[in-house]
């Protein structure tokens, strides 16, 4: 009897053993992925900030860059569910993302001029519709990377007193400025777009308060760049002894070609578009067309100032499509019409087609 309870009391306890053997095999074999994910996913996030953004920031071909962004956002962000998202990285690669949906936009909005100035009805109905569409996709792109980029930084726009984040080394001023840009471009793409996208117009102010965290001469005019624009659509959040907004975006355009990124550029020829100002828009693209003999990128940032240069080339072609039904011949870039200083306008021969 004795050994009979002996041998059930030794039964029970390799049963027990074995038991917790097995739940801790359980669960080890449960978690066993996440470590593994959470791992790769640190070493991607740390990878894409550390390497691949700066690398990505030296490249000028825009498309490739643009593609790279749709293309691994979404891969980086899925570690998002294992691991904090990586909110800087993130805002850059949104950005480049929206700059591919953009050129499409463009696209439409070129092909709906054309149609136009032929008068087809139906050709520019069909081509400004799919231009609202695309328009849409970019502002929500574009919103959602200025969300990631104040994110990164525990910077509040809501809040009216909020303080500047700190920003510790020259990318994440960057993506931080970079991000206050992208807001404000998302604001024109959701107008563009009929307000498909729902961008919140605060956003205006909120960059304005923003961009006095960072130091303008080292950002080669651009955060004054954006409180002009923000001042010439809100002018109540112009202070009172601010100068002439027009004024603030040529000294942020002399800056942009002294400190290689002329990225203000860019802003003053949307400004120029928005509020009517042809003239302003002809000299800012001259200003970049000359600048160009003696212009030295900031070898840090040339895709800024390539994205900066395709939006003066799109603003052009617009101006030439709308009032000549094609885009801006290339020895015309620089000015809104054929006819030069002192020469007669020239026919177009087939040779230009070529």
């Amino acid at each position: 009897m004795t050994s009979s309870l002996f041998n059930t009391s030794k039964i029970l306890r390799n049963l027990k053993g074995k038991l917790l053997t097995i739940s801790a095999l359980a669960l080890l074999a449960g978690c066993q992925a996440n470590p593994i994910y959470t791992t790769t996913g640190v070493v991607l996030s740390n990878y894409a900030e550390g390497e691949a953004t700066p690398y990505v920031l030296q490249m000028t071909d825009t498309r490739m860059a643009c593609s790279l962004g749709e293309s691994l956002d979404p891969l980086l962000y899925s570690f998002s569910r294992v691991t904090s998202a990586p909110d800087a990285t993130g805002a850059m690669l949104m950005l480049l993302a929206a700059n591919c949906s953009e050129q499409q936009a463009w696209e439409e909005e070129l092909r709906y001029l054309r149609a136009d100035h032929q008068g087809n009805v139906s050709a520019a109905k069909d081509a400004r519709e799919s231009m609202k569409r695309l328009n849409a996709e970019v502002a929500k792109r574009r919103y959602l990377a200025f969300q990631r980029a104040m994110r990164a930084y525990d910077y509040d726009p809501n809040e009216a007193d909020a303080e500047c984040p700190f920003l510790y080394e020259d990318q994440d001023e960057l993506t931080f400025m970079v991000g206050l840009v992208t807001g404000m471009q998302a604001i024109v793409n959701d107008a563009n777009s009929g307000s498909m996208a729902g961008v919140p117009r605060n956003i205006a102010p909120q960059a304005e308060r923003a961009a006095q965290c960072l130091d303008n001469e080292k950002w080669a005019g651009l955060p004054n760049a954006i409180r002009a624009l923000v001042w010439l659509l809100i002018p109540d959040t112009q202070p009172a002894l601010a100068p002439d907004p027009w004024r603030v975006f040529d000294d942020s355009a002399r800056l942009g070609v002294e400190g290689g990124i002329r990225i203000s550029m860019a802003l003053q020829a949307v400004a120029a578009e928005t509020f009517g100002r042809p003239d302003v828009l002809e000299a800012t693209l001259k200003r970049f067309v000359e600048s160009e003999s003696t212009f030295e990128v900031d070898e840090n940032y040339p895709l800024v100032d390539a994205i900066a240069g395709e939006v003066l080339m799109f603003s052009s072609d617009k101006y030439w499509t709308a009032n000549y039904g094609y885009r801006t011949p290339a020895r015309f870039f620089g000015q809104l019409s054929e006819e030069r200083a002192g020469e007669d306008t020239p026919v177009m021969s087939l040779d230009d087609l070529l």
